[in-house]
């Protein structure tokens, strides 16, 4: 316990998105830190670490439980903000980012680290100058706290925004009519570059508010469409044409990668500014640090994404609907709804049955009627929603907060049951369960409608649903055994 108390405390919110899972697993293999999570909803967290780590419930919203989960603190991480989540996101992340200053310093903080966006102010989009003002206000106090707030441009590693696109673009399109802002200059970095520099900040020997550019070499989205075309064995030719606006190009990207229309809309805005280094702090103070070539950070992605090890996606947290599963974790006040059961007839064991249950989706598709969950998909993806192509993270394994096609995970007890609730775009609440009992799996589908509308959307659905559903269950049960010898 003594040995505890002489550790530093080291701090990170946003602890279950894309950033923030993959820092918590490489800091908490350094013993010389006590770790500690401030969550909205604990059961997010990696079940093997719930246990294990310092794990606070709240938000920068609730200054109560904001000072709970600073208090003691040396060492604070905010890697935290509201991209696309409402029209008010900028106003929520001033906020955010002003409540979380203003507790560090009143509860003895010494650092603050943040990562935020490369960009300058006079071309940024609306997002990026909202994360550039929200590292002016964390450092807006530099003789209360220090500051170390890091700058980076396109991050790619598995499962990131930026490479799912690339990914995605590259493997489904030969030929590619494109939009001028392909042109634009980029310095792309590897999440492992990053989450070096994160890591290396908490000791680093500086008093004073410090602003860090990080990235590789100078390339545009053109460049990065051809080298990692190239790093995956195929040949692609891209002509970019005037004619495309912001507009249509985050149409363009919803129809061929995994990413709804906001968040597109919001990187095609992006990339229309050049994102560039404007200084050698990098260099200056993390000399030991040196960024992959972009083509290292691509083939060490992919090879992440086929062994089956994406640690995180760019959906894990994101401020879309159904963030904080909470609020979407039961289903009993749904007044729709669609019931199968199926016993098991030929010795089925309910754990294969379970984990027959949890490969669903994603490359492993939905069965029998997989072409109308894939149509189901493509009219979701038109309207702004996540359509099928999301996918999931991994092949085999679930967890709580996980991404699943167009469906988000919010209860999961192994063995037992799987919720999942609906992201796609319809007029109400949609929860499909899977409860795997001793003798027989009982699938529901859930729905809550919203109005006349939602009303109307049920039962028009109600014939397909007859044939869906009731594949769905059937063939669940059926393949689990495939799971026997395994």
């Amino acid at each position: 316990m003594h040995d505890d108390q002489k550790k530093q405390t080291v701090l990170i919110t946003g602890a279950t998105g894309y950033i923030g899972r993959r820092l918590v697993q490489q800091l908490r293999l350094r013993p010389e830190y006590n770790l500690r999570l401030l969550v909205r909803n604990r059961h997010k967290v990696q079940a093997a670490l719930i246990e294990k780590m310092d794990i606070r419930e709240g938000s920068t919203f609730d200054l109560g439980s904001l000072h709970d989960a600073l208090d003691g603190v040396h060492t604070a991480f905010y890697l935290i903000h509201s991209m696309g989540s409402s029209d008010d996101y900028a106003a929520r992340d001033r906020t955010s980012a002003e409540n979380f200053r203003d507790v560090c310093i009143a509860t003895g903080v010494k650092r603050i680290i943040y990562l935020g966006g490369l960009g300058v102010r006079g071309d940024a989009s609306e997002h990026l100058l909202s994360r550039i003002e929200t590292g002016e206000i964390l450092s807006a106090k530099p003789g209360e706290i220090q500051t170390i707030w890091f700058r980076a441009g396109v991050i790619i590693g598995s499962g990131s925004a930026s490479f799912e696109i690339i990914r995605n673009l590259c493997q489904k399109l030969p030929i590619m009519i494109t939009p001028r802002w392909v042109r634009t200059r980029t310095q792309p970095i590897g999440v492992d570059n990053v989450l070096d520099y994160l890591e290396s900040s908490i000791a680093l020997d500086h008093q004073d508010d410090l602003i860090v550019d990080i990235g590789s070499e100078d390339l545009s989205f053109q460049q990065m469409m051809e080298q990692a075309s190239q790093v995956m064995g195929l040949k692609r030719y891209l002509f970019p044409v005037p004619v495309l606006s912001p507009h249509l190009s985050s149409y363009w990207l919803i129809l061929f990668t995994p990413i709804p229309y906001k968040l597109a809309s919001a990187l095609v805005e992006g990339l229309k500014s050049e994102t560039i280094v404007q200084n050698d702090n990098s260099i200056r103070f993390f000399p030991e640090i040196k960024p992959f070539p972009f083509r290292e950070t691509v083939r060490a992605a992919m090879r992440e994404l086929e062994q089956n090890q994406v640690l995180s996606r760019w959906c894990d947290s994101s401020a879309q609907q159904a963030c904080d599963i909470r609020e979407f974790d039961t289903p009993e006040g749904a007044i729709l709804r669609d019931i199968r059961i199926v016993p098991y007839r030929n010795g089925e064991q309910p754990a294969n049955v379970f984990r027959a249950v949890c490969a669903l989706g994603g490359e492993n598709g939905w069965f029998r009627y997989n072409f109308l969950w894939r149509v189901r998909g493509t009219m979701d993806k038109i309207v702004g929603g996540y359509g099928l192509n999301r996918g999931r993270r991994s092949g085999t394994e679930l967890r709580m907060g996980d991404a699943l096609d167009f469906w988000k995970v919010v209860d999961l007890k192994p063995g037992k049951r799987l919720l999942l609730h609906a992201q796609m775009k319809v007029p109400g609440q949609a929860w499909l369960e899977f409860d795997v009992q001793e003798n027989q799996l009982v699938q529901t589908a859930h729905f809550l409608p919203k109005g006349i509308m939602g009303r109307f959307y049920w039962y028009s659905l109600v014939p397909l649903h007859y044939f869906v559903f009731k594949d769905l269950a059937k063939a669940v049960v059926d393949s689990s055994r495939y799971f026997q010898n395994e």
